[in-house]
C-alpha cells in the first residue's frame, strides 16, 4: 500500500508539474537581453537566433501564463473536502483511484483542449484536472490512518507524500528530455496520462481500504496493525463534530505551517522552469536537468529526516510534539534563507543550483514534520483533517503563480529577488505560528460522543489546555 501511495502521489505530480516544463516551448520567446546590468543574465546568441526562427508558439505574456499555471489550484482547493469525507466513510481506494484516474484522461486530452480553445481551454482543463486530484492527499491520508502504527508513520509518511519529489523529478526532467528528441511538447501529456491510466489498474487490483479487507494479508501483520493502531475503524462517530474541529487550536496551527510549506513549495515547483530559462537562460532539456535535481535531493532528505524523527521519537529524546516543531522549523527557515542567498549570486548558475538544491532539500524535513501532523491529531477524521489543511493550504497555488507573474514581468534578478524575499516572510510567519500552538497529541474529539453539551465542554477545556502549552 505504501508503495502504490508512493506511486499514487508520482503520478499526481508528473501530470500536474509537466505543464511547467511544457509551457516554455509553448509560448512565444523574446530575444533575452544581454545586459547584465539590466538584471538579466546573458544568453547564448547562437541559441537566441535558433529559437526566435524555430518556436512560434502561443502569445501568452507573463500574467496569462501565471493564471494558466494556478487553474489547477481551483478544482483541486473544491474536491479536498468531499474526497476525505467520502474516504473515511467508505476507504480511500476508490476515492484515491478515480480521482488519479480522471487526472489522467484529462491530462492526455491537453492538447486537444490547447489546439481547440487555446489558453481559455487549457484553464478550463486544468481547473478539471485539479477536481480529480484534489482527493489525493485526503484519500491517502484515511488509508495510512488504517495502515500506519505511530512508531512508523515518519517513515511511512515521508515515502508516500515524497512520491511529490519524484513526481516532480520525472516531470521535470523526462519532460525536458520528451520535448528535446521529439521536438513536440504535446508528447509529455501523452507519456504522463498513459502512465496514470496504468497505475489505475494496477492499484484496483493490488490496495485495499484496511488490514481487516485485504485478502491476502497474515494473520500475525493483521493481530499486530490490530494492536498498534486499535480498532478504531468501526468505531467512528455517525457525524463528524465540526465545531469542534474547527475550534482546535492545534488544527489551525497546522493550518498555518502548511500555508507556508504549500506557498514556498508552489513557487519553486510552479516557477523554478521559467527562473531557468527566463533568468539563467537554460535550454529545454538542461532546464529539465537541472529543475530535477532539488526534487532529487528533497526527495531523499524527507527518507532521512523520516528515519531521524522516529529514531527520536521512538527513544523519548523529543516528545512527538516537540519533534513535529522541530521539523517544520528547519523546512520553513532553511529553505528561505537558500532562496534569497540564490536570488544574490546573479548569474553564477552553479551555486545559484547547489542553493536552490540545498533550499529543496531542507524542505523535505516537512514530511516527518507538519505533513503527517494531521495524522497525530486525529485518526477517525484523518481524511477530512487533511482535506481542511491541505485544501486551505493549496490555495496558495493560486496566488503564487499568478503573484510570480505579476512580480516578474521581465523575469530579472530583480524582479524575482522580490518574489523570494516574500517567500522567506510566508515561511517565518506560518512557523511561528506552528511553534507556538501546534500538538503531536490525540484530539478528545477524535473520539468524542455527539452530545452537543459534552462537545461544548470539552471545546473549551481543550482550548484553555492548548493555549498552555
Amino acid at each position: 500500500m505504501a508503495i502504490m501511495g508512493f506511486l499514487a502521489v508520482a503520478n499526481a505530480y508528473t501530470m500536474r508539474v509537466c505543464l511547467n516544463i511544457a509551457i516554455t516551448q509553448m509560448v512565444r520567446r523574446h530575444s533575452p537581453s544581454p545586459a547584465y546590468e539590466d538584471g538579466s543574465c546573458p544568453g547564448g546568441l547562437d541559441e537566441v537566433v535558433e529559437d526566435a526562427t524555430e518556436i512560434t508558439g502561443y502569445n501568452w505574456n507573463e500574467e496569462t501564463q501565471g493564471i494558466i499555471l494556478s487553474a489547477f489550484y481551483y478544482g483541486y482547493i473544491v474536491t479536498h473536502l468531499p474526497g476525505g469525507m467520502l474516504a473515511e466513510r467508505f476507504g480511500g481506494k476508490y476515492s484515491l483511484g478515480f480521482g488519479v484516474l480522471s487526472t489522467a484522461v484529462f491530462t492526455l486530452l491537453t492538447p486537444w483542449a490547447v489546439n481547440l480553445g487555446g489558453a481559455t481551454g487549457l484553464i478550463i482543463l486544468r481547473v478539471l484536472e485539479g477536481l480529480g486530484e484534489g482527493t489525493t492527499f485526503p484519500a491517502l491520508n484515511a488509508m495510512l490512518a488504517r495502515w500506519s502504527p505511530v512508531s512508523e508513520r515518519g517513515r511511512m509518511g515521508s515515502l508516500v507524500f515524497g512520491g511529490a519529489q519524484i513526481g516532480n523529478i520525472a516531470g521535470t526532467y523526462f519532460s525536458g528530455l520528451v520535448i528535446k528528441e521529439t521536438g513536440e511538447w504535446q508528447s509529455v501529456f501523452y507519456l504522463f496520462g498513459s502512465i496514470g491510466i496504468l497505475w489505475f489498474i494496477l492499484w484496483a487490483l493490488l490496495c485495499y481500504n484496511d488490514p481487516e479487507s485485504h485478502p491476502y494479508i497474515s494473520d500475525k501483520e493483521k493481530k499486530y496493525l490490530e494492536e498498534a493502531l486499535g480498532r478504531h475503524h468501526n468505531t467512528q462517530p455517525s457525524s463528524i463534530p465540526w465545531k469542534a474541529i474547527f475550534m482546535s487550536v492545534p488544527l489551525w496551527a497546522l493550518v498555518c505551517a502548511q500555508i507556508g510549506h504549500d506557498y514556498g513549495y508552489f513557487t519553486m515547483v510552479t516557477d523554478l522552469p521559467k527562473y531557468m530559462t527566463g533568468v539563467l537562460k537554460f535550454d529545454i532539456h538542461r532546464t529539465g536537468t537541472l529543475a530535477a535535481l532539488p526534487y532529487a535531493v528533497m526527495w531523499l532528505s524527507s527518507i532521512a529526516f523520516g528515519w531521524i524523527c522516529d529514531k527520536i521519537v521512538k527513544r523519548q529524546w523529543m516528545t512527538v510534539t516537540n519533534a513535529r516543531k522541530t521539523f517544520t522549523t528547519i523546512a520553513s527557515v532553511g529553505p528561505g534563507i537558500c532562496m534569497i542567498l540564490a536570488s544574490y549570486s546573479g548569474c553564477n548558475t552553479e551555486t545559484v543550483v547547489i542553493l536552490f538544491t540545498a533550499s529543496m532539500g531542507l524542505m523535505g524535513a516537512f514530511y516527518p514534520g507538519m505533513k503527517v501532523n494531521a495524522l497525530d491529531l486525529s485518526n477517525n477524521y484523518a481524511g477530512t483533517i487533511m482535506a481542511i489543511v491541505n485544501g486551505i493550504g493549496a490555495i496558495t497555488g493560486i496566488i503564487a503563480p499568478y503573484l510570480v507573474g505579476l512580480l516578474t514581468p521581465d523575469s530579472t534578478l530583480t524582479q524575482w529577488r522580490l518574489v523570494f524575499w516574500i517567500t522567506l516572510a510566508v515561511f517565518i510567519v506560518t512557523n511561528l505560528v506552528f511553534v507556538a500552538w501546534a500538538s503531536g497529541e490525540g484530539q478528545w474529539w477524535d473520539t468524542c460522543s455527539q452530545d452537543p453539551r459534552k462537545q461544548d465542554e470539552n471545546t473549551n477545556q481543550s482550548v484553555n489546555n492548548d493555549v498552555k502549552l
